[in-house]
C-alpha cells in the first residue's frame, strides 16, 4: 500500500540515534543538554496534555515529577534529545485498580507534582488524536518500559539483569547474557470474497464489537501460511491467494501487526468457540453503514487501529 506508514504508530521518521546507545559519555551529554526534556509514563499510560489530551507532555529532565522515577529510556532526537521516563513507583492516592484491568481503561491519573494541566491516560483511547511523531514515541516508550518491568531475571541463570543501552538492552552481571526487547509477530487478516469482508468478534469483547480475524505467527512459519492457518482455525474459510499491505507497532503489550489481504475459496462459517465468539461476511455497503454509525448490531472497528485503518482502505478502493 502506498499510504501503508500513516496508519497509528506506522512511524514519524523519528531519529533514533541507535548509534549512541552504548556511549554512556555521549547520553549523558544529551541528558544535560538544556533542551533535552522526556515524555513520562505510569503503568504504561502516557502523560498528556489536558484538557486535549491530544499531545504528550515533554518536561525537562530535572522536573520535580522525576525526583524518584525509575528506569529512563533514551528514544533519540527530534530535534531535541527525547527521553521516556518510568513513574511506576508512583501510587496514586485513589487509586482503582479495577478500571486498570478494563478493556479500555476508562481512568484517568494526575500526579501531584505535575504543576501543570496534564494527565496519565490510557494509550489506546486516545492513539488515534495523537500526532505521528507523538504517537510513535508513546508506542516506543511503552513497550520498552513494559518489556524492562516483565523482563528483570536472566532467561539463561535466573539472576537480576540490569538496564544497559541507554534502556534498550538488559545485560545479565552473572553469566554475561545480552537480551533485547521482544517483538511478537501477529498477522491480521482483510479476508474477502469478492464484495464481502469477513468479520469476527472475541469471547467478552464489548457488546458489538468486531474487528478483522488476527493471530500469532509460529515459529518456522511464514505470513502467508500463518494467515491461512489462522483463518481456517478460527473460522473454518480456507484462504488462496494472500498479499501484505501495512504493518502496525502495536504495544500492548508488544507486537507487529502484519496487515494482509487473503481471497477466500470458501465461505462457509465453522467456528472455533474458545476464539471466536462469532463471525460473518459483510458487503461493502453494509460495511459503509457500520462505519457511518448506522448499523443497529455491528460497531465499527476502533479508530488508530489497524483493522479500522484496512477496512476504511477497503471502503475507499486505497488497497493498491
Amino acid at each position: 500500500m502506498r499510504n501503508a506508514e500513516t496508519v497509528t504508530f506506522g512511524g514519524s521518521a523519528l531519529d533514533r540515534a541507535a548509534e549512541l546507545r552504548g556511549d554512556d559519555a555521549a547520553i549523558a551529554a544529551l541528558a544535560a543538554a538544556p533542551d533535552a526534556r522526556a515524555i513520562a509514563l505510569w503503568r504504561g499510560k502516557p502523560l498528556l496534555s489536558a484538557p486535549g489530551r491530544d499531545a504528550l507532555l515533554r518536561l525537562p529532565l530535572g522536573h520535580d515529577l522525576f525526583a524518584d522515577a525509575g528506569l529512563r529510556l533514551f528514544l533519540g532526537r527530534a530535534p531535541e534529545p527525547l527521553f521516556a521516563i518510568d513513574l511506576e513507583g508512583w501510587v496514586p492516592g485513589d487509586l482503582d485498580d479495577a478500571t486498570l484491568g478494563a478493556f479500555v481503561d476508562p481512568s484517568e491519573q494526575v500526579h501531584p507534582a505535575l504543576g501543570e494541566p496534564g494527565v496519565f491516560a490510557e494509550l489506546r483511547r486516545v492513539m488515534a488524536a495523537l500526532s505521528p511523531r507523538d504517537a510513535e514515541l508513546a508506542a516506543s516508550a511503552r513497550a520498552v518500559l513494559d518489556w524492562h518491568r516483565t523482563h528483570r531475571f536472566c532467561a539463561r541463570c535466573g539472576a537480576e539483569s540490569a538496564p544497559a543501552l541507554a534502556g534498550w538492552q538488559r545485560l545479565c552481571p552473572a553469566c554475561g547474557a545480552h537480551h533485547f526487547p521482544r517483538t511478537d509477530p501477529v498477522v491480521i487478516m482483510l479476508v474477502t470474497d469478492g464484495n464481502d469482508v469477513l468479520i469476527g468478534r472475541s469471547p467478552g469483547w464489548p457488546e458489538g464489537m468486531y474487528s478483522l480475524l488476527a493471530g500469532f505467527i509460529e515459529p518456522g512459519e511464514t505470513m502467508e501460511a500463518a494467515v491461512r492457518r489462522e483463518v481456517f482455525e478460527e473460522a473454518g474459510i480456507r484462504i488462496g491467494p494472500v498479499d501484505y499491505l501495512a504493518s502496525q507497532p502495536w504495544p500492548f503489550p508488544a507486537s507487529l501487526m502484519l496487515g494482509c489481504i487473503g481471497r477466500a475459496t470458501s465461505r462457509e462459517i465453522t467456528l472455533d468457540p474458545v476464539e471466536l465468539e462469532d463471525a460473518l461476511w459483510v458487503s461493502r455497503e453494509r460495511m459503509m453503514g457500520i462505519f457511518a454509525g448506522r448499523d443497529p448490531a455491528i460497531r465499527p472497528a476502533r479508530r488508530g487501529a489497524i483493522a479500522h485503518f484496512l477496512l476504511r482502505n477497503w471502503l475507499a478502493d486505497r488497497l493498491d
